[in-house]
């Protein structure tokens, strides 16, 4: 059974942590944890694509052409458009691998810094944050959680950490797939 939502609030921005399939989130962005390539993969990464629908992959396509030939690189984040999500936005950041030796949590902290600026740019109001490099990629929840909620908390609370002092940004979700992760997040977030 699904641990109902948890939120509170910060300096001008409200956060909330949830279980639940990110792709059926009516925020105005969704975070996805995307591989370098931006061409879609397995975890999160499929389950955006496959419910974007195949405009998701060409929009990603486009911008390989326009300007990353070589892929997002690593703490990176750019985005596209929702196509057939209920989200207007897909921002795409790259998590570091901890497998690959990518272990530095400035790297990790950079994905959700760098995704909170694009969706401020874009003018969102709301956006829905995965568990970024959890899994797969081999960090632990409880470490992505700690790095997540203090970039959400200075980006909230430093214009010199990206934050317009005018910006439209309300609400941050962290949408969780599993149980034990949503259950490791609330942990975190009400310590």
């Amino acid at each position: 059974m699904p641990l109902p939502p948890l939120g509170r609030q910060t300096v001008g921005m409200r956060i909330e942590i949830l279980q639940g399939d990110i792709t059926t989130r009516s925020v105005d962005a969704i975070v996805n944890a995307a591989n370098s390539s931006l061409l879609g993969g397995g975890g999160v990464d499929g389950a955006i694509h496959r419910a974007a629908g195949p405009e998701l992959l060409e929009a990603c396509r486009g911008l390989r052409r326009a300007g990353l030939p070589a892929g997002l690189p690593v703490g990176a984040a750019v985005a596209t458009p929702g196509f057939k999500l209920p989200a207007r936005w897909v921002i795409h950041t790259v998590g570091p691998n901890r497998h690959a030796g990518e272990t530095d949590p400035e790297l990790l902290g950079s994905c959700f810094r760098e995704s909170l600026t694009v969706a401020d740019g874009l003018g969102a109001r709301s956006v829905a944050f995965p568990a970024v490099s959890a899994g797969i990629y081999g960090w632990d929840a409880r470490q992505v959680a700690e790095i997540a909620f203090d970039a959400v908390d200075r980006f909230a609370s430093s214009p010199a950490a990206g934050r317009a002092s005018d910006s439209p940004l309300e609400l941050v979700e962290f949408v969780l797939f599993s149980e034990d992760t949503t259950a490791v997040f609330r942990s975190v977030f009400g310590a």
